[in-house]
């Protein structure tokens, strides 16, 4: 029962905590938080694993702040006393700005720093210099900065987090975290935080945890059914085009969606074929600059956008975990091009850890490399108690895959499963023929020009105007990211959908708005209506059709 269950208040919180916890409308702890937070607060090491969304960074943030408002009434020094580790800079960010909200009234007392950002370790070195009582930022970045002695950690440090820790090895992380244990102290408190218990887990565990207390709260990875639909449509790539075509331009997904795809190159060919048909789509992937992501992301939660077609690119560089859809030209191409993969971030990832608010779906349009990274991109929605749908497209090749996730959640909790997808892809022929037209101006050169042009403007947008929407904040509200890059030819007659095309039985779940607006007849006001000279009919003019007649003299 509820009444039974620990609450914010009776967990012995200093009061300006409880304060700003009540402002972010938390009326009750999750269920990792009213375990987790107790046993953080009694000093213990804790390895927790619960699902996404389910409120891990709260479950560490909140004792971690409590610690150093209890520690801060003995020892006033200043130093960095608490580390938090992430794997990518969007959820380095993201963990500081859920700190500051949760230290608004006690801001002067526990200072936070993200240095997961680009910046260079010389430009961050004054932040550091200010010894912030908590530092958030990647093992390569930390590391980097204890190199440069601008970070000390053996001497003050009394808690470490690590979150998302099961991707902190499959990201490389490895020797940074390896290096980074010897240089702290001997006796410190610590957290791992994890939606899966993997090998790596494992052994990371072993490195820095000490008799750790281990949470493995709710069963299944992902919600059950009641709160999560997940659905499977078995589909060759020009059906892929087709059903997703279908599902944004009939107005059959509801409400923010991700979109999921396996490449660089797929994320552009998939945004310019949305182009054609007038559907505007932001592009998220490893080659953007980090500020540009951050504010996508941040955007998107605030409702800006409604589509986000995102990359899951680890692994992608190592052909043995690519993704099965690309053909053998594919992973040639990618062995000739592979110094163009210095520009991407290494850091960087969107399904793993990042908080995207209130999607309602996520759309699999190349089907994840492993289980685990289904799990990450399924787990962006439904999060905490919202509902939500995931739907993958799967082909012929990848029916393996789907049988290991299958079999993966089936083992988890059996209402955790995927359905499959009841839609009958002959009521949408009609539609194959706008498609092909469409792909046939989606050429690898357009895909190419458009890749260009996308990170031309985003290392403007990010960098020469970073210090201008710095002082004029309302100004970055209008830079959008959804704009169309226009490389393809752009045929008019697509952005349309004629009601003859429109299935019989989709035409009453399909978007009213799409339909013509019939003109209202507007009522005839009641009384005298003094007419105006606007009113006069289109085409007339009054100064040539005025004719004037002469009154004849009565005499």
């Amino acid at each position: 029962m509820a009444t039974d269950r620990l609450q914010f208040h009776e967990m012995g919180l200093d009061d300006r905590l409880l304060k700003a916890i009540a402002d972010l409308g938390w009326a009750q702890p999750t269920l990792i938080q009213e375990k987790a937070i107790p046993l953080a607060l009694d000093g213990k090491d804790v390895l927790a694993r619960a699902r996404t969304g389910s409120g891990k960074t709260a479950a560490y943030a909140i004792p971690l702040i409590q610690g150093l408002l209890t520690s801060k009434q003995t020892v006033r020094d200043p130093a960095v006393r608490a580390l938090v580790l992430v794997p990518t800079k969007e959820l380095g960010q993201q963990v500081r700005t859920m700190i500051c909200q949760l230290t608004a009234y006690c801001v002067r007392d526990v200072r936070v720093a993200d240095i997961s950002g680009k910046a260079d370790v010389s430009a961050q070195r004054p932040i550091l210099m200010e010894k912030p009582d908590i530092v958030v930022g990647t093992p390569s970045r930390v590391q980097a900065h204890i190199n440069a002695k601008n970070l000390t950690l053996h001497s003050a440090l009394e808690m470490l987090v690590i979150d998302e820790a099961d991707l902190l090895f499959s990201f490389g992380f490895e020797s940074d975290i390896k290096s980074l244990i010897c240089h702290l102290p001997k006796i410190y408190q610590a957290f791992l935080m994890s939606a899966t218990l993997n090998d790596e887990v494992q052994a990371l565990k072993e490195l820095v945890l000490h008799n750790p207390v281990t949470l493995k709260l709710q069963g299944s990875q992902l919600p059950d059914c009641s709160q999560l639909q997940q659905y499977s449509v078995k589909c060759e790539e020009e059906d892929k085009f087709l059903l997703i075509y279908t599902l944004l331009k009939l107005g059959l997904v509801q409400g923010k969606t991700l979109i999921f795809v396996g490449g660089l190159d797929r994320c552009y060919r998939l945004k310019l074929f949305l182009e054609q048909f007038a559907i505007p789509a932001c592009v998220l992937n490893s080659e953007l600059p980090v500020h540009s992501r951050c504010h996508i992301i941040s955007q998107f939660n605030q409702g800006f956008y409604n589509y986000i077609i995102a990359t899951d690119e680890q692994g992608l560089d190592n052909p043995e975990v690519a993704p099965q859809n690309a053909d053998s030209k594919g992973k040639k191409k990618r062995r000739k091009t592979s110094k163009s993969t210095t520009g991407k971030d290494k850091e960087y990832g969107v399904s793993r850890g990042v908080d995207f608010q209130n999607v309602s779906n996520v759309i699999n349009f190349d089907f994840p490399p492993s289980v685990e990274s289904y799990i990450h991109r399924v787990g962006r929605t439904a999060r905490a108690d919202n509902s939500g749908t995931a739907l993958t497209f799967v082909s012929s090749s990848e029916v393996p895959l789907l049988e290991d996730v299958e079999s993966a959640l089936t083992g988890d909790n059996s209402d955790s499963t995927l359905k499959p997808y009841g839609f009958k892809m002959e009521e949408i022929e009609g539609f194959r023929y706008r498609c092909r037209d469409a792909m046939r101006s989606v050429t690898k050169q357009a895909v190419k020009e458009a890749r260009l042009k996308e990170i031309k403007q985003e290392l403007l947008n990010s960098e020469k105007l970073k210090a201008y929407f710095e002082d004029n904040p309302r100004d970055l509200q209008l830079l959008r990211h959804d704009k169309d890059l226009h490389p393809a030819v752009i045929k008019p007659h697509l952005r349309n959908v004629p009601d003859y095309l429109v299935p019989s039985t989709l035409k009453s779940l399909v978007n009213p708005l799409l339909r013509k607006k019939k003109t209202k007849t507007k009522l005839k006001p009641k009384g005298v209506v003094k007419t105006t000279f606007k009113k006069n009919i289109r085409g007339k003019n009054p100064l040539k059709s005025f004719r004037y007649s002469r009154k004849k003299n009565s005499d």
